[in-house]
């Protein structure tokens, strides 16, 4: 079971609350949480769920073979 809490996302702010912002943003798409609250949006069926994760699954051995490979 996945936790409801993840580890906390913070950002300092010095010059704007704009570039703060951004920050936070950017740190969030990274982490993946802007994806999770789209897809929690909405109701998954659980054929589609599985499908999906399989597909993430094979994205990410994907890229890490990619990186894999690349990095030599």
């Amino acid at each position: 079971m996945e936790p409801m809490f993840g580890k906390p996302v913070e950002v300092e702010v010095r010059d704007s609350l704009e570039k703060a912002m951004k920050i936070l943003k950017q740190k969030m798409s990274k982490e993946g949480i802007l994806q999770e609250l789209k897809r929690r949006r909405f109701y998954e069926k659980p054929s589609v769920k599985r499908k999906r994760k399989a597909r993430e699954a094979r994205k990410r051995l994907r890229r890490e073979m990619k990186r894999r490979v690349g990095g030599r």
